[in-house]
C-alpha cells in the first residue's frame, strides 16, 4: 500500500512571479489534501544569476531548472514548479511531471504605457524583448521596429518601462495576469501574428521518476487536456531540437473533439514558415513530429542552420 507525505516542500525559483505561481500550485495541494503542509524552498538559477547577457546568446538548456532539478535529486525539496515553458524538451531520465496545470492564457501582450497595440507603435519605437520567437515575428510584423534585449523578472521589465528605457515590452498574458499587472496597458496579439512558446500559459511541477508517493499527491491536480496540448508542443520542440535560441513556436489547441496544432519555425530578420495539423487527442505527439518534418522541409532547416542568434539590437 503506498503511504503519501503529510509535509511538501516545493522547490522554486525566488521572483514574484515564480512565488506566485508556487503559491497557487501550493493551494490545490491543500485543497485536494486537506492537512497536508506545504513548504516552500526558494533556489537560484543559473538563468537568474546571468541577467547581464542575451537568453539567446547563452543557448544552455535548462537555464531555469538545473539547479532545481539537483534540489530533487538530493531530496532538498520534493516537488518543483515551474512555468512549463522554461522546461527543456526533453527531461532527464531520472526525472518526470507529475502534473500540468490547467493552462491559463497561453498569449503575448505588447505592455506600452497608454496601451497601444502593434501597429500604432511609431517607427523606430524600443520594443524590449529577450525571445528569438518574439523577435522573429516582431520583425515579420514591424520591421521599422528597434528590438532590444531586455533581462531581469516581470516586474523588473515592467519598472524599465516605467523609466522610459523602453517604449514597449513583450511579455506573457500569463504572467502578467497572475502578478495582477494585466491592466490597460496590456495589448493581446492574435494568435496568427504571434504563437506563444510550448507550454507557454501552463504550470508543470516536477518530481523524480521515483517518487510514486508524491505523484498520487499531485494527480488530482493535472488537467489532461492542458496535457495533451503542451506534451505536442514540446514533441514538436524536440523534432526540430529547438530551445531558448531558436526562433520557433507551437501551440495545440485541445479540446474532447480534438486536437489542432500551430507551429512556426523563423529566423532573427523575420523569415518564417507557419503550418498547422489536426487530429486526434491521441495523435499529438505523431502530429508534432509529421509538422516539424514538413516545416523543415519547406525551409526551416535552413533558417535553424543559418539562424543569427543576435535577435535583437545592441
Amino acid at each position: 500500500m503506498l503511504v503519501t507525505p503529510s509535509r511538501l516542500t516545493i522547490g522554486t525559483r525566488g521572483s514574484t512571479l515564480a512565488l506566485r505561481q508556487t503559491e497557487i500550485v501550493s493551494a490545490e495541494l491543500r485543497r485536494h489534501h486537506p492537512g497536508l503542509e506545504v513548504d516552500v524552498t526558494r533556489i537560484t538559477t543559473r538563468g537568474d544569476i546571468l541577467i547581464d547577457q542575451p537568453l539567446a546568446l547563452l543557448g544552455e538548456k535548462g537555464l531555469f531548472v538545473s539547479e532545481i532539478e539537483e534540489a530533487l535529486r538530493n531530496r532538498r525539496v520534493d516537488l518543483a514548479v515551474h512555468s512549463a515553458k522554461d522546461l527543456p524538451s526533453c527531461l532527464p531520465d531520472d526525472m518526470r511531471v507529475g502534473a500540468w496545470l490547467t493552462r491559463s492564457d497561453p498569449g503575448d501582450a505588447l505592455v506600452t504605457l497608454n496601451g497601444s497595440d502593434v501597429w500604432s507603435l511609431p517607427s523606430g519605437s524600443r520594443v524590449g524583448t529577450s525571445s528569438p520567437r518574439r523577435s522573429c515575428q516582431l520583425r515579420a510584423l514591424r520591421e521599422d521596429l528597434r528590438l532590444l534585449d531586455v533581462r531581469g523578472n516581470v516586474d523588473t521589465r515592467l519598472r524599465k518601462l516605467e523609466a522610459r528605457e523602453y517604449d514597449a515590452l513583450v511579455l506573457a498574458v500569463a504572467g502578467l495576469d497572475r502578478l495582477g499587472c494585466l491592466d490597460g496597458r496590456a495589448w493581446r496579439f492574435p494568435l496568427d501574428t504571434m504563437l506563444p512558446a510550448p507550454g507557454q500559459g501552463a504550470l508543470a511541477v516536477e518530481i523524480t521518476a521515483v517518487a510514486a508517493d508524491v505523484g498520487a499527491l499531485l494527480a488530482p491536480l493535472n488537467d489532461e487536456l492542458t496535457e495533451v496540448a503542451v506534451v505536442a508542443e514540446r514533441a514538436f520542440l524536440e523534432a526540430i531540437a529547438g530551445g531558448c535560441s531558436t526562433a520557433s513556436a507551437a501551440f495545440a489547441r485541445a479540446t474532447k473533439e480534438g486536437l489542432v496544432l500551430l507551429a512556426m519555425i523563423g529566423a532573427a530578420d523575420g523569415r518564417l514558415v507557419r503550418g498547422e495539423r489536426r487530429g486526434s487527442l491521441e495523435d499529438g505527439v505523431a502530429l508534432a513530429r509529421s509538422l516539424a518534418a514538413e516545416l523543415l522541409q519547406r525551409g526551416g532547416a535552413e533558417l535553424l542552420r543559418h539562424r543569427d542568434l543576435a535577435a535583437v539590437d545592441r
